[in-house]
């Protein structure tokens, strides 16, 4: 439209030199072989933007409800500069599927929020099987490793900001 600035479009890989500090992957073991892929993707895409293997701690809890509670834990002992959060849920026949995937967006969000930590949302909710494989390395891409661009993006983020608020010397 005349007279409209150009949209902006995002970069598809995060911004900005080598990322600095300690990264954490927290995976949910239930539909571990799902998990294992998107743990893989999250790994690769960190070591593809130059985060070193020693500066990744891989921490599994038992599924995707469990994911809130050790980011946040994790944020708050302290060292990490982005948390990527991975698992899978896959629709049964109760409505449990909603709850987790409810608690669990929601958790992430909220532990990243009171903690000021980036966290990333890397959890499948598929409503088959064949819908999580295709998400976890299939053709519709990795959700891992989006997680981990997603975070890696945010930590440059939060870093940007953090570069701006600190106090700049008075020249005399």
């Amino acid at each position: 439209m005349a007279g409209q600035a150009p949209r902006r479009v995002l970069p598809s890989r995060p911004p900005g030199g080598r990322p600095r500090g300690r990264f954490a992957v927290v995976v949910g073991r239930f539909n571990e072989d799902v998990s294992k892929k998107l743990l893989e993707g999250a790994l690769a895409a960190l070591a593809a933007h130059g985060v070193r293997d020693d500066l990744v701690d891989v921490r599994w809890v038992p599924g995707s409800f469990e994911l809130p509670q050790a980011a946040k834990m994790l944020a708050e002992a302290g060292g990490y500069t982005a948390i990527v959060c991975v698992g899978a849920v896959i629709k049964g026949s109760t409505p449990h599927f909603e709850y987790v995937c409810s608690a669990a967006a929601r958790g992430i969000t909220e532990a990243a929020l009171a903690t000021g930590v980036p966290m990333s949302f890397g959890v499948i909710t598929a409503l088959t099987e064949e819908q999580a494989w295709e998400r976890a390395g299939g053709v519709v891409g990795n959700r891992g490793e989006e997680a981990a661009l997603a975070a890696l993006e945010m930590a440059d983020f939060v870093a940007a900001i953090r570069r701006r608020r600190r106090p700049r010397p008075r020249s005399r």
